[in-house]
C-alpha cells in the first residue's frame, strides 16, 4: 500500500492492512480514519504530527519507529509494546497521547514518557513497571489490573480515574492528584482498617 518513502498531509481512510510489513516509511501531518491495521508491523517508520482517528491496530508492532505529536482518538490499540519504540532522547515529553482510546494488555514497562496523555482510556492489564511518567494524565481512565511497580508517578493526574491499585510504598506520587473516593485504595496496601 504504502509505496513512496514519505507521505506529507494526507488522509487515509478505511484501509485494510491486516499483518502487512510497513517498512522505513515517514509521515509528516497525516490522517488515518476508520483504518484497520491489526497485527501490522510498522518498522523503522516515523509519525510527525499525525492522527489515528477511529482505528484498529491490535498488535501492532511499533519497532524502531518514531513519534512526534501524534494522537490516538477513539483508537483500539491493544496488546501493543510500546517499549519497542524508538524513543528520540531530544525529546522532553511524551511522543504520542491517547483519548477515549483501548489499550489493554499493553507495555510501557520501563519507559520515559513525561507528559504522557491516557485520557478517557481504557487500560485493562496494562504493565508501567518501572515507568518514569512524570505529570501523566490518565483522568477518567479505568486502570482495572494495570501495574504500578516501582514507577515515578509524580504530579500524575489520576483524577476521575478507576480502579487503579498504586502501592505508595513502592511508587512515587508526590504531588499527583486524585479523586478523594477513589483515593482510599492508595490505602489497600497499608493493611489497615479503615473505619
Amino acid at each position: 500500500m504504502f509505496t513512496a518513502k514519505e507521505y506529507w498531509a494526507e488522509t487515509f481512510e478505511s484501509l485494510d492492512l491486516n499483518e502487512v510489513i510497513v517498512r522505513n516509511v515517514e509521515f509528516d501531518d497525516c490522517s488515518f480514519k476508520n483504518c484497520d491495521f491489526k497485527g501490522v508491523k510498522f518498522s523503522g517508520c516515523r509519525f510527525i504530527d499525525c492522527r489515528f482517528e477511529r482505528c484498529d491496530m491490535n498488535v501492532v508492532n511499533f519497532s524502531a519507529t518514531r513519534f512526534e505529536e501524534t494522537q490516538f482518538t477513539d483508537t483500539k490499540v491493544t496488546g501493543v509494546n510500546w517499549t519497542t519504540v524508538d524513543y528520540a532522547e531530544f525529546l522532553t515529553d511524551a511522543p504520542f497521547s491517547f483519548v477515549n482510546c483501548v489499550l489493554d494488555y499493553s507495555s510501557f514497562y520501563g519507559v520515559k514518557l513525561e507528559g504522557l496523555k491516557l485520557k478517557s482510556c481504557r487500560l485493562l492489564e496494562v504493565d508501567f513497571s518501572e515507568a518514569k511518567l512524570l505529570c501523566a494524565d490518565f483522568q477518567e481512565s479505568d486502570l482495572e489490573g494495570s501495574v504500578f511497580r516501582h514507577c515515578d508517578l509524580s504530579l500524575c493526574n489520576f483524577v476521575e480515574a478507576l480502579n487503579y491499585n498504586i502501592d505508595i510504598k513502592e511508587n512515587n506520587i508526590t504531588g499527583a492528584k486524585f479523586s478523594r473516593d477513589e483515593a482510599l485504595s492508595l490505602l489497600e496496601n497499608l493493611k489497615i482498617e479503615l473505619i
